[in-house]
């Protein structure tokens, strides 16, 4: 959300910042910021010279004296306009500011000045790689090789349709295990603290990490009203809203849960497969900082995705993603890519946003900065550590051997029993 007395002051800077995320015109909303503040005004006026006319009028009545008829009449206008403005959409403040509201609530973030310019993906600058593609000759893709391990899009496509799965036997203990290692390495070497948060929440909580209102239609509702995560980030960012936090900063959240989402936008876009499913495991990581860390913890939370990669031995790229291409709400974001062999292509695995004040204005989530008076809003950063699935998926066709088995990684093994590789005569 944005403050509108930032944009008030400097509406040409506004304007060109905003416009590096597409066509922007900021002439509505000053527009309606000078109508509203216009019969704000009027309305206040109004107000404080009846109050000034019924003081006089009760003096008169006080003296039993007969009030002028000039005060009478002007008493009776100012009252006729008051509910005329109060009484007109048009006019009264309290609408014209849910209006105002409305339109900034639709609006991004703005990009940082160092994020490169540009519409979409192509855009997108790399920023360095780490391990060597590995070329497989032969190579399949991870439905192929999963189908003898236990991973079932048959079963699954009868009983909940498209972009659902069934993991079974030695998949299903490889998916729990990439889980497990994921939140043990983010909680005992980079010290976020484990959480397990509710996947079903209201309309304020997706608001404030700024799902609602413009990505509904992302979303799964249930019949009651509540909506199902997205990503874990609703819930944990949430955790602070509404709140002046006198903890020390920065405070670091992970968890592994379900994540729900819609894939609207996404029809004829990887409907094999686990990499686009409507349900999927994900940990991720949330940190809640002071405005002077968060470009810090933004590559230190980085960092702890790439770990995950780099302990996993899955070659990855680091993007920088480009103004067009950024999510709704971050300020800058740098996309991990991992190296899939059988599509012979990285695609995304990790998506670390540094948000800034963005989140936390929607949320009105403030510290109290040391030797100041008064608050400021906290920085909230979020990102992928990693998503399960496609890191299962990265397993698959990295790991995979001519005979039709599949490497368990060395780190996961103590997770699998000591289990080294995955057999289709194993997976039941």
């Amino acid at each position: 959300m944005h403050d509108i007395k930032l944009i008030r002051d400097n509406p040409t800077a506004f304007a060109l910042t905003m416009s590096r995320r597409g066509p922007f015109s900021i002439d509505p909303i000053i527009d309606l910021d000078l109508k509203l503040r216009g019969f704000l005004k009027e309305q206040e006026d109004l107000k404080a010279e009846l109050k000034r006319l019924s003081d006089e009028f009760g003096k008169c009545k006080r003296q039993q004296q007969v009030p002028p008829t000039e005060l009478v009449e002007n008493i009776t206008w100012h009252k006729e306009r008051l509910e005329i403005i109060e009484s007109d959409s048009n006019q009264n403040p309290k609408e014209l500011k849910k209006r105002l509201d409305a339109i900034l609530a639709t609006l991004p973030n703005l990009p940082a000045p160092e994020v490169p310019q540009g519409a979409d993906e192509a855009g997108n600058v790399e920023q360095k790689r780490w391990g060597t593609p590995r070329e497989i000759e032969g190579a399949k893709e991870h439905f192929d090789i999963g189908a003898p391990l236990g991973l079932d899009f048959e079963s699954a496509q009868v009983v909940s349709g498209a972009r659902f799965a069934y993991l079974r036997g030695q998949v299903a203990r490889l998916n729990r295990a990439i889980g497990a290692f994921m939140l043990d390495t983010h909680t005992e070497k980079f010290g976020y603290q484990e959480v397990v948060p509710p996947v079903l929440v209201r309309d304020e909580a997706l608001f404030g990490t700024a799902q609602l209102p413009k990505f509904a239609e992302d979303l799964f509702r249930t019949s009651d009203g509540r909506w199902m995560i997205p990503t874990a980030e609703v819930s944990l960012t949430n955790l602070v809203r509404e709140q002046i936090i006198d903890a020390e900063l920065p405070l670091r959240f992970t968890a592994l849960t379900l994540c729900f989402r819609s894939e609207a936008g996404a029809a004829g876009r990887d409907t094999r497969g686990l990499i686009r499913q409507h349900q999927f495991d994900k940990c991720e990581l949330v940190s809640i900082t002071m405005p002077d860390q968060s470009e810090a913890e933004h590559e230190r939370m980085t960092g702890a995705a790439e770990h995950i990669l780099e302990s996993l031995g899955l070659p990855y790229r680091r993007m920088l993603l480009c103004s067009g291409d950024m999510g709704f709400s971050a300020r800058k974001t740098f996309d991990l890519e991992v190296w899939l062999p059988g599509q012979k292509q990285y695609r995304e695995i990790s998506s670390c946003s540094n948000c800034g004040d963005f989140q936390a204005r929607r949320m009105n989530a403030r510290f109290r900065p040391a030797g100041e008076k008064g608050t400021r809003f906290v920085h909230t950063l979020n990102g992928s550590g990693l998503a399960v699935g496609r890191t299962l998926v990265a397993i698959l066709e990295n790991y995979q051997n001519a005979d039709g088995s599949v490497t368990v990684p060395e780190v996961l093994r103590p997770y699998m029993g000591g289990l080294e590789a995955l057999t289709p005569a194993g997976k039941a």
